[in-house]
């Protein structure tokens, strides 16, 4: 399995000195195609730190929400 998964990367990986068609403008050399492709994961990256950062914030809330309804129900 990992052997027919090496051979079929190995088709897409490109080779020196190939260019490689990015499909929108024009086409790319294989340096400039990673380095393309490094900037939109570091920006993949950045967005997946906010979704963490509010989904963190959403649960706090939900918590705080409950912990406040508890103490109102027990002393209020």
């Amino acid at each position: 399995m990992s052997q027919q998964l090496d051979r079929a990367i190995a088709r897409f990986r490109p080779r020196s000195g190939r260019r490689i068609d990015n499909g929108d403008s024009g086409r790319l050399s294989a340096a400039a195609f990673r380095a393309a492709v490094e900037r939109r994961l570091a920006a993949l990256e950045r967005d997946l730190g906010e979704l963490k950062g509010r989904i963190n914030g959403l649960i706090f809330l939900v918590l705080g929400t409950v912990i406040a309804q508890l103490v109102l129900r027990l002393f209020g």
